[in-house]
């Protein structure tokens, strides 16, 4: 005796409604051997359609035992039964359930992507078979574009795909009129004459009629089986041409992601506001980090640069404790005497003592409050400031006190707005008129705000605009053949030895420049930091809108693992999507990032912005991670979903 095709043995059904069971169906005994035609037959509710989904392996029985060519299909993985799906089953539904993104080709050529079949020859055999069907006129018309006959055909169409050794039909000809359902029943009743199984699921007897057999259900269980008959010679056929199935390719993997991206950016174009929208946390967070981190790179640049302009062999005497202690400005103990001290030592190239102070200063009628610098002789020397006009100070106008002064460049702009030479002109600095005798680029040698600088002898700030005993500082140019440590070390015990007491503090540029680069890189982790949550953010915003993607597209998801898509497809169509989402983002964040550095240098000439290719490499690889680690909670959730129900649902 030959062994059936499908053989269920004490087979039930049954669901959880709140605390009680509902059995759908009762110890079914069927078996179907291959080539019949069979039509299962019963009113709404008595378990027909659920049988069909155990058939087709959407769904497993509760209890019993269901055989498909003598192998137990309980015994089987979900990704083994997706294989069984893929390899021996077609599915055609009442509601045809086609895929409105893809045209009536792609529709037909999908089960094939998840076979492995290589693109050309499942291109090829979806052409084939929807003109076999009539429907070489509208490969390129999506679902909403084709009448319901049209759309049945589709999915007779995909139902043959990967051979259709069993067609399971659920209400075939329900939404049809009455010459769509005529000319399918036909179709169906050919394909059955070229060995094709053929499962009907309806209501109707006189689709059962045309069946070779029929099986009645009741209240989920089998009333009556009226038996395999022969099939009837003088019955008319549609005649579909024998279409030979293509083999599986090497590389269906490669095939199956690139349908999963192709998904993804459909699904992306359907809806461009939400994606824009999920992508907007991951844009502002990239831009955020890529901004951040030039702005830091290029506002330490400017500075070290700043630095170096001033040399990195001077050393500064203050008195306090350190910057921006409170006894600074009580402490004046700072005098003439300690640099004179100095200037006797070995170690001393240059010294330059200091007092500094604010006042007006007119030329004209052009006023402007200006930083006055009290300096010595060699103090551009020692600083490596550039005298571009005119001379600095002599020997004699530091001893003499003379009214004389030097001047920058944005002061010579401020004052003398006509562009003349202002050497030779007089400046009145408060109350004391002074005499210009020279123009100095500072260049980046200064820190702080801008603000306008002049320079005069410090025995002239102290004699004739201060009255002050003390100095603000001084600076010391260490001799070729010192180091800065060494200087430093010699100057500290020498200062403890006049002054008895610790009542100064030592920098120089190497000092400067540690605690300005430290306390940029603070500034810069601790804006990146509020960077790196927007992008967390981001990524939840990702994740939120994946899983509501989800659910919203629950009955596609239904509808390929029935065509045959493994877990691992649906894992990877939602992570892949998930992953382009982020990557667009992260690709927009970087282009606006750019943007927005170009803008600024166009308007505002002074903020320095250095873009790294690091930079722009770790936020790629960011939104990459993002994309990953936000999506693969949807993504597994999609791929769990059970077929039977996400196709159920609405």
């Amino acid at each position: 005796m030959t062994r059936p095709l499908i053989s269920l043995r004490g087979v039930g059904r049954s669901f959880a409604a709140g605390a009680q069971d509902i059995t759908v169906l009762r110890d079914v005994d069927l078996d179907i051997g291959a080539g019949e035609f069979v039509a299962i037959m019963g009113a709404s509710g008595s378990g027909k359609s659920t049988l069909m989904n155990i058939l087709g392996c959407l769904d497993r029985p509760s209890v019993g035992t269901y055989h498909f060519g003598g192998q137990d299909v309980a015994s089987l993985n979900p990704n083994a039964q997706s294989a069984l799906r893929r390899g021996h089953f077609g599915f055609i539904f009442q509601r045809y359930h086609l895929l409105g993104d893809l045209d009536a080709l792609d529709n037909v050529a999908t089960p094939a992507i998840y076979a492995g079949m290589a693109k050309p020859a499942r291109k090829a055999r979806a052409a084939a078979l929807l003109a076999a069907l009539g429907l070489e006129n509208r490969l390129d018309h999506r679902p909403n574009a084709l009448s319901g006959g049209q759309q049945q055909r589709v999915s007779v169409a995909r139902a043959l795909m990967n051979g259709g050794e069993v067609i399971l039909a659920d209400e075939p000809t329900g939404a049809l009129d009455s010459k769509s359902g005529a000319d399918l029943i036909a179709l169906l009743k050919d394909l059955n004459a070229k060995g094709h199984t053929i499962i009907v699921v309806t209501h109707d007897p006189n689709v059962a009629a045309h069946a070779h057999r029929q099986i009645e259900i009741s209240d989920g269980r089998i009333v009556r089986d009226t038996g395999q008959a022969a099939p009837m010679p003088d019955q008319p056929r549609l005649i579909m041409p024998d279409l030979a199935l293509p083999p599986a390719t090497g590389g269906p993997k490669l095939g199956r992601i690139a349908e999963a991206f192709r998904i993804a950016l459909g699904a992306m174009r359907a809806h461009p506001l939400r994606s824009f929208l999920t992508m907007l946390g991951i844009i502002i967070g990239i831009a955020s980090v890529v901004m951040v981190v030039a702005l830091g790179a290029g506002s330490q640049a400017k500075v070290l640069r700043d630095i170096s302009s001033l040399g990195s062999n001077t050393i500064t005497i203050r008195a306090g404790t350190g910057f921006g202690a409170r006894d600074s400005a009580r402490i004046r103990t700072l005098v003439v005497g300690d640099a004179a001290a100095l200037d006797l030592q070995d170690f001393a190239a240059n010294v330059s003592p200091a007092a500094n102070t604010q006042a007006m200063v007119v030329s004209g009628n052009v006023s402007a409050n200006a930083q006055i610098n009290g300096v010595s002789a060699n103090y551009f020397a020692a600083t490596n400031f550039t005298v571009i006009a005119g001379t600095g100070f002599s020997a004699n106008d530091i001893a003499n006190r003379a009214q004389v002064a030097v001047i920058d460049e944005a002061s010579w702009a401020r004052f003398f707005p006509d562009g003349r030479d202002p050497v030779g002109a007089v400046l009145n600095l408060g109350r004391v008129p002074v005499r210009v005798i020279g123009i100095v680029r500072a260049g980046g040698a200064s820190f702080g705000p801008d603000s306008l600088k002049l320079w005069v002898p410090y025995t002239t700030v102290m004699s004739r605009m201060t009255g002050q005993s003390h100095l603000s500082s001084i600076a010391v140019q260490v001799a070729e053949g010192y180091t800065s440590a060494e200087a430093e070390a010699a100057i500290d015990a020498l200062m403890l030895a006049r002054h008895g007491v610790r009542d100064f503090f030592l920098s120089n540029s190497d000092t400067i420049r540690d605690t300005i680069t430290s306390t940029a890189r603070t500034l810069t982790a601790l804006v990146a930091a509020i960077a790196v949550i927007s992008l967390i953010v981001g990524g939840i915003g990702v994740m939120n809108i994946m899983l509501v993607s989800v659910t919203e597209r629950t009955r596609e998801i239904g509808l390929r693992m029935a065509i045959g898509a493994r877990q691992s497809d649906i894992t990877s169509q939602f992570l892949i999507e998930a992953v382009l989402l982020s990557l667009t983002g992260g690709v927009m964040g970087i282009v606006l990032a750019l943007g927005g550095g170009m803008a600024a240098r166009v308007f505002i000439e002074d903020v320095p912005l250095i873009f790294s290719a690091s930079s722009v490499v770790v936020a790629f690889a960011s939104s990459t991670l993002i994309g990953i680690t936000f999506g693969y909670l949807p993504a597994r959730s999609a791929a769990r979903l059970d077929p039977v129900v996400a196709l159920s649902r609405d």
